[in-house]
């Protein structure tokens, strides 16, 4: 199709485009990077191990992103969004919407750690996400003040962005591509895990379940119960809530906004444990570093490259 800038130039000449406010300078498609997989990462560290161990040499400014993105020949990408949602809509925004970069038949994979409820998931252990859900939207009321609401929810209108459910084949692959892949664990998260009613002994591993977005980092048993009904509400009682964290309503939402949903992937491995064990506090809990942390990162790599492998090698038919 013959854009407005192509028909202006044709009548006028290239030398007169800037008086119309188009450009000569746009890329074509050959110019920009092609990308295979975008690794989305959130902070440093999630970011760090993926720098460390992947041979990415290019590194691209994008205005308005966090970090710049990092790639190399073989199509695979890095970005790290900053935490939180509105970090992480603006980045994605600025990078999806950049002309430095063909995403049209891109892979989009979330790689990043996040919490559990200890009744779900264990340290070390990784979800890839049937829903995305956000926590945050809707009617948060005093829950003394109205004990007929359960938990003090409302979830009122769902305001276009607070749950989306995920290609379903293109989760099925990724479980199937990592489920007997072997995870990473620690004597450290063995003896966080002891001090929880029914962690002793368990093991790390590979899940799809569903995962809960909000910018108020949580700790307590009640905050997890309320993140389990508000799953069930947005999802009509098809979502299981097993893992917390504070961008992926945001990524999905930008991927929606330029129709990449369908092949995004959000895979988030287990750092922590969303309440304290019996007998710590909630302060306790927040300001300890969990035994979890480290393996967490590391299995948040070891799942997404396998993935970002298998997509770059054999990408299912768009």
């Amino acid at each position: 199709m013959t854009t407005r800038c192509q028909k202006i130039a044709v009548a006028l000449g290239v030398a007169a485009l800037a008086l119309t406010g188009c450009s000569s300078n746009s890329k074509s498609d050959s110019d920009k990077i092609d990308v295979g997989v975008l690794v989305i990462t959130m902070f440093d560290p999630e970011n760090e191990v993926w720098l460390q161990r992947e041979q990415l040499p290019t590194t691209v400014d994008v205005p308005g992103a966090f970090k710049p993105v990092r790639c190399n020949a073989d199509k695979l990408c890095v970005a790290e969004t900053g935490q939180g949602k509105a970090n992480a809509a603006t980045s994605m925004m600025a990078i999806l919407g950049s002309d430095k970069f063909n995403f049209s038949k891109a892979y989009f994979v979330t790689a990043g750690i996040a919490g559990t409820p200890p009744e779900q998931g264990t340290l070390g252990g990784a979800a890839w996400a049937r829903w995305v859900v956000d926590f945050d939207l809707g009617n948060h009321l005093d829950p003394a003040a109205a004990p007929d609401v359960p938990f003090g929810y409302r979830p009122v209108e769902d305001y276009n962005t607070a749950a989306y459910q995920l290609d379903e084949s293109l989760v099925d692959k990724a479980y199937e591509w990592t489920k007997d892949a072997k995870l990473a664990d620690s004597p450290d998260a063995a003896a966080e895990r002891a001090q929880y009613p029914g962690q002793e002994g368990r093991t790390p591993a590979v899940t799809k379940c569903d995962t809960m977005t909000g910018d108020d980092f949580f700790s307590g048993k009640q905050l997890s119960d309320e993140a389990g009904y508000i799953m069930k509400e947005r999802t009509k009682g098809s979502g299981v809530y097993c893992t917390t964290q504070m961008e992926d309503n945001a990524t999905a939402t930008a991927l929606k906004a330029h129709g990449y949903l369908n092949r995004y992937l959000s895979l988030r491995t287990m750092s922590n444990f969303d309440q304290p064990y019996p007998g710590q506090s909630v302060v306790q809990h927040l300001d300890q570093t969990s035994g979890g942390f480290k393996i967490a990162l590391e299995n948040q790599y070891t799942l997404g490259k396998t993935v970002a492998e298998q997509l770059l090698k054999n990408p299912p038919a768009n």
